[in-house]
């Protein structure tokens, strides 16, 4: 089935897509290559809006127009994730399991989610505690517009100090 152009009067193929409204909707025209040239040297997305209009825009456009969450909010990931850590099944901040811990063997995994936190093998469950919290706030997407290098180092900090966590849930 041939798509004939949406211009007026034109009997080309249709084949490239043009915008119907604003929106960023799904809804689009097809044009032919003459047109939709045409179009494209006419087409202005921010035609009549005015300059905050125009500002808001491109300030949302930084997260996909998505609304982000404060990182103090209640329900933000990191926020839900760093009171779990807080509020554990079992006290291990300042407990007489973190000794144990330090006496264990550690594995190489459990060797490299203290690397990766920025940490020696003789911290405190204290020090792991604080580096989480600061950590978090140092590279939670909200405080660096998003950047994915920052994000991927965060969720890595993340399982790391979940391994650690399940390590003495083990003991």
């Amino acid at each position: 089935m041939k798509i004939i152009c949406d211009w007026e009067n034109c009997k080309e193929l249709g084949k490239y897509k043009a915008p119907v409204e604003k929106d960023n909707s799904k809804n689009y025209r097809l044009l032919c290559l003459d047109h939709i040239k045409i179009f494209n040297k006419k087409w202005n997305y921010f035609e009549n809006m005015n300059e905050g209009e125009i500002e808001f825009f491109l300030k949302s456009d930084i997260t996909w127009h998505k609304k982000t969450k404060k990182f103090g909010s209640q329900d933000n990931f990191f926020n839900v994730l760093w009171n779990n850590a807080l509020n554990e099944k079992i006290n291990i901040f300042g407990s007489e399991d973190f000794k144990e811990f330090k006496k264990s063997n550690l594995s190489q995994t459990d060797k490299d989610a203290l690397e990766i936190m920025g940490l020696n093998y003789t911290s405190s469950w204290e020090d792991v505690q604080k580096k989480f919290k600061k950590l978090v706030k140092k590279y939670h997407p909200d405080k660096n517009h998003g950047n994915k290098i920052l994000e991927d180092k965060l969720k890595k900090i993340t399982l790391a100090y979940t391994q650690l966590k399940n390590k003495l849930r083990k003991k």
